[in-house]
Formats: structure tokens, C-alpha cells, sequence
């Protein structure tokens, strides 16, 4: 008997998606998570189609710039780089809402911006440099919808005058993230007043603030007792890194009952951007710093203050051990 064979069917040849056959607005969504340096350097190049979405200003409302590689490579050739970042801003017409730039020189580029983008909702600067102070409070002064300011690792001589702008102008205001590395500096008491500058001037003019990130913040219980005196709808504060304030007893009470969500000093740093490790402890005066100092933090959420480990500090104990309060009572 002939043995019969059947020969298996060939499979149907795979369909090929076509790009260019997806809606314009989908194609649009993604091209617009590729943030603005990869647009320039290869979304737009790749049709016409591609082209013509990446020039429509609606594009342009939520930017992101930042380097990658080589820091004097820009768009992955030798550019002017000051002039890459006018032409993107150029390419917003005025539309932009949520704006975050990282490792940039500014050199007065910021009013740039705030020159003809008056929505800006969230403005960003992280590790950039040659902002100062007067080009801060002038780009905030032209800011009246600004939610969320975001400066980690962007300092500053003083913040005093930048506080007092977002108060007066900025009605909307409510997060502010002033983020540093953390270092466990610890401040004589006598100097207290001095390193808690800035957060007596986020007390004094930011009563509607809702968000606080102060990681790696030198300031003292006295900073700390403004933020909570002049903030009192304050959800969220984030500690970590203060090493010098103290949340025993009343001020730690007071978190607790007056604050929904608070991290802790010795809470972990994972999930941080630019925040490195805790490093070596320094006094001030080992430190030799004769500005404004560090400051800086990120919040979150939760019905108790709980420290890392989710337990209820219901006795105000905020997150100490006996060898870390021994520590900074031995430090002075």
C-alpha cells in the first residue's frame, strides 16, 4: 500500500504594519515620547509625513531636553548648542506647558523661553548652570500659570527673591522641588537660622503650596517649623537627607497630624534622579562653604508619617535609631 504524505500548507506571509498608515493624531502620540533632541535627530527625518507633524507646534507643548553621551555632543555632531535649543523653543510657538531641561548652560537662555511661552505650567532645570538668581525671578515674573518649579541640583547664591516671585505672581503654584546631593553636613544650632534661609522664605511666601521636596537640605528644626507655620495645605514633604532636623516630640507631632504624606531623613534615595548616595559626614566648617548652602527634597503619600519600613511612628519617634541619635547629639 502507497504510503500517502501531506505536505504541510506554507504559512500566510506575515502582515507588515505601515507606519504611514496609522492616524495622524496616534503617530503624533508617538513621536511625542521620543522628547525633543531625538525628534530633531531622527523622528522628523524619517518622511515627509513624519516631518510635517514634527513642525506643528502642538508637538511642542510638553519638551524635554537633555544630552546623552559625549556632554559636547549635541544631536550626535559638534553643534551650536545655544542655537539647537532656540530652535526647538522656536518650534513651540509660544505653546508651550510642561518644559524640563537637564544639563544645559544657560547664559540667559531661560528668558528666552518665558519670552514668548507664557502657559508654562512645569519648568525643570536640573544640573544646569549659569542661571542667576535675578534671571530666575525675571522668567518667573513672566510665568502667571506656573504649577510645579523644579531645581534639583540647580543652585542658586540665594532663593529669597525667587520664593517672594513665585508668591507674587504665580497664583496657580503648587509644588516646588529643590533637590541636592546628600551629604550628612551637620550645622552648629547657633547657624541654624542661616542655613534654614530658604525655608523660612517658602514659609513666608508660599501659603498655598501643596508639594515640598527638600532632599539633601541643610536647614534646621527652624526651616522646618517655618515651612509648617506658613504652608497649611501642605500634602506632601520630603526630608530626606536633612540630617540636621530633629522630628522628636512637637515638630514631629506636628508632621504627622498637619501633613499626609512625609519622608522621612534616613527614608532611602532609590528612585532619585540626580541624587547620589549618602556620602561622608562633614561639619560645616569642614565643608568650607561660605554661600547660601544646599538644599533640597520630592513627596509622596500616606495617611501616617511612616518611616521606610512602613512602621507607625505613632509615639513621634520619627525613624532614629538610638546609634543615629547618639550620632548627631555627639556631633555637637
Amino acid at each position: 500500500m502507497a504510503s500517502s504524505s501531506t505536505e504541510p500548507s506554507p504559512s500566510p506571509p506575515k502582515e507588515v504594519r505601515n507606519w504611514l498608515e496609522l492616524p495622524r493624531d496616534v503617530t503624533a502620540s508617538i513621536l511625542s515620547r521620543l522628547g525633543a533632541i531625538e525628534i530633531l535627530k531622527s523622528g522628523q527625518m524619517v518622511c515627509k509625513l513624519w516631518l510635517d507633524i514634527c513642525k506643528d507646534p502642538l508637538m511642542w507643548r510638553t519638551i524635554d531636553i537633555r544630552k546623552n553621551g559625549d556632554p559636547d555632543d549635541f544631536l550626535g555632531f559638534r553643534s551650536d548648542v545655544q542655537k539647537i535649543y532656540r530652535y526647538i523653543i522656536d518650534r513651540s510657538c509660544g505653546q508651550i506647558v510642561d518644559i524640563s531641561i537637564e544639563d544645559f548652560r544657560f547664559d540667559q537662555q531661560l528668558l528666552y523661553i518665558t519670552a514668548s511661552s507664557r502657559q508654562i505650567k512645569r519648568l525643570r532645570l536640573a544640573s544646569c548652570s549659569f542661571v542667576s538668581d535675578n534671571e530666575l525671578v525675571e522668567a518667573i515674573e513672566k510665568l502667571p500659570l506656573l504649577e510645579e518649579l523644579d531645581l534639583t541640583q540647580t543652585y542658586f547664591k540665594s532663593l529669597e527673591s525667587c520664593m517672594e516671585a513665585l508668591g507674587r505672581c504665580c497664583p496657580l503654584f503648587k509644588t516646588l522641588k529643590l533637590n541636592s546631593f546628600v551629604h550628612k553636613v551637620y550645622v552648629n544650632p547657633s547657624y541654624g537660622k542661616d542655613y534654614s534661609k530658604h525655608a523660612i522664605a517658602i514659609g513666608k511666601y508660599l501659603p498655598g503650596l501643596h508639594h515640598l521636596e527638600l532632599i539633601g537640605s541643610w536647614m534646621t528644626n527652624i526651616g522646618l517649623e517655618a515651612i509648617l507655620d506658613g504652608c497649611p495645605k501642605l500634602e506632601s514633604l520630603d526630608l530626606r537627607g536633612c540630617f540636621n532636623i530633629r522630628l522628636k516630640e512637637y515638630l514631629g507631632r506636628r508632621c504627622a497630624e498637619q501633613i499626609k504624606h512625609v519622608k522621612l531623613p534616613y527614608d532611602s534615595l532609590k528612585g532619585t534622579e540626580f541624587i547620589s548616595d549618602i556620602g561622608e559626614t562633614f561639619s560645616e566648617e569642614d565643608y568650607n562653604l561660605n554661600c547660601s548652602h544646599h538644599f533640597f527634597s520630592m513627596g509622596n503619600n500616606s495617611a501616617e508619617v511612616e518611616d521606610e519600613n512602613g512602621d507607625d511612628d505613632s509615639d513621634y519617634d520619627f525613624g532614629y535609631s538610638r546609634e543615629e541619635e547618639s550620632m548627631f547629639s555627639s556631633s555637637f
